[in-house]
């Protein structure tokens, strides 16, 4: 599919076309690509926390935005899941049976597996972008995409992946049973209400544990996709390799998901911000290995996305290199002074070396960490 160009939705005017469809959380188009932008139209993506879209632009016409899975696929995850976790939503209470997760959840792990094995040298791109997906619901879909193409990366087998990627799928399920108003809360959380988050893991590992259709190996990624390499996690403080290595995994995908996301108490990261967060906690919070392997196949630069090049010259990211990912192509479309060039050129800064990106268009920097 051809797409255009990605600006913040704070940078949208008015008669603006749209690149790409917008769907909402039951996988409807709201909005086909062609549609002109109007103020309300802006006023409600501003609303729905969308923080960047595709819009047409005739200078970055022929940029290719490759999705990591089908739309079909996509749809039907995010219907599933929807279907599925509203089932679940309400207090926790035991001895209840959830008999159709393994096969519903199975049989779309294996669709994603089949869309991934199916892209040429895919990488991790934002999956946040043009959705106004319910948080959970596209949290757990990303989470589950995000860590299969590391596993299949790493080398799993199909059994492996399979497992893994339910486990990640599902990571989250606990959350079904806490209340809205906590998990959408706007401000800072107080100690005991941290506490009462803190307890999904356990709640969706007891719901998880005794599913016949779910292996005991991916329940343990709801329990422990929060215990950290130095001890510091929770909710029984695991170090090192007593957490799974699946929940290693996970632990990362989890991360970054949240981090790139809107939430209501803060704006989405961009990929290299959420990069840099992530090395902070490196061989203390995340494993150094598994983080170097997310490091070399995530684009940290969004194709489509405005930058500020050190020259001072600013353009749109239309390629990116899966041997250097941090040294993209960049179409370069105004001078230093900020006058649109009548004819745009492609700089590859694999081979400039003294140029470098020194700005993304719409974010400031960010150094924080949210809790997924």
């Amino acid at each position: 599919m051809v797409f255009l160009r990605l600006i913040p939705v704070s940078s949208l005017q008015p008669g603006m076309k749209l690149g790409k469809k917008i769907y909402n959380e039951d996988g409807i188009i709201l909005l086909s690509e062609n549609a002109e932008l109007s103020d309300a139209v802006i006023r409600r993506l501003r609303l729905h926390g969308l923080d960047f879209v595709y819009v047409a632009d005739s200078r970055t016409e022929d940029v290719v935005i490759p999705d990591m899975i089908e739309d079909e696929t996509r749809r039907r995850a995010l219907q599933e899941i929807r279907t599925s976790f509203r089932k679940m939503t309400g207090p926790a209470v035991r001895g209840i049976v959830y008999p159709y997760l393994g096969k519903t959840f199975t049989n779309l792990v294996e669709s994603i597996m089949d869309d991934l094995s199916s892209r040429e040298d895919a990488m991790i791109m934002m999956m946040n972008i043009n959705s106004m997906d319910h948080y959970l619901y596209r949290h757990s879909l990303n989470v589950c995409i995000y860590t299969i193409l590391l596993g299949q990366i790493h080398g799993y087998d199909k059994e492996d992946l399979t497992l893994l990627g339910l486990g990640a799928m599902l990571h989250d399920i606990g959350k079904t049973k806490l209340p809205l108003e906590l998990l959408n809360k706007p401000s800072k959380l107080t100690e005991e209400e941290f506490n009462q988050i803190k307890l999904h893991t356990q709640i969706g590992f007891n719901m998880l544990k005794d599913e016949p259709g779910i292996p005991l190996k991916s329940a343990h990624c709801a329990f422990q996709h929060h215990e950290r390499i130095n001890g510091g996690g929770y909710p029984r403080g695991l170090k090192g390799n007593e957490i799974s290595e699946f929940a290693r995994w996970i632990a990362i995908t989890d991360a970054y998901d949240a981090m790139t996301t809107h939430r209501v108490y803060r704006p989405a990261m961009l990929p290299h911000q959420a990069l840099e967060v992530l090395y902070t906690g490196c061989g203390e919070w995340y494993e150094k290995s598994k983080l170097e392997v997310f490091r070399d196949h995530v684009a940290i630069y969004p194709l489509g996305m405005t930058v500020t090049l050190n020259t001072g010259e600013k353009g749109v990211v239309v390629k990116i290199h899966k041997d250097i990912p941090h040294r993209p192509t960049i179409r370069v479309l105004s001078d230093p002074l900020g006058a649109e060039l009548k004819s745009p050129f492609d700089v590859d800064l694999r081979f400039r070396l003294s140029m470098v990106i020194t700005k993304v268009d719409g974010m400031e920097n960010k150094t924080e960490e949210s809790v997924s």
